[in-house]
């Protein structure tokens, strides 16, 4: 299950606001940009920018990082392995398939199994 690409969460209020300083500092536009429930998200450089209100932010605040893999079967096995618990999912995203487990030592971290389309955007 190799890790494609580690996100970096980055929480915003407001992502237009928000992305030209990502711009500035990465030299890049967002790669992905989508809406999912009450957020809105870009994938710009390592970073995450999940923008809402703190209402709608607060359900995923606790989340420290979102890992990319080739495989969330294989995510699914690991955690039981080591004694993890999954906290949501697997569930439909608009990238493809995601769950969020919480690791033993307490890290939670989200992993995404992108679909092709979004898998693209990595190259």
């Amino acid at each position: 299950m190799p890790v494609v690409r580690t996100l970096t969460r980055v929480y915003v209020d407001d992502l237009d606001a928000a992305l030209p300083t990502f711009v500035g500092l990465t030299g890049e536009q967002p790669s992905l940009r989508f809406p999912y429930r009450d957020l809105e998200l870009a994938s710009i450089g390592g970073h995450l920018l999940i923008a809402g209100t703190e209402e709608a932010l607060a359900p995923y605040r606790g989340t420290h990082a979102t890992v990319i893999v080739t495989s969330l079967d294989e995510v699914l096995a690991l955690v039981a392995t080591h004694g993890g618990e999954i906290l949501d999912g697997p569930n439909a995203v608009p990238t493809g398939r995601n769950l969020t487990a919480r690791h033993p030592g307490g890290a939670t971290v989200e992993y995404v199994e992108f679909h092709a389309e979004a898998a693209a955007t990595l190259a």
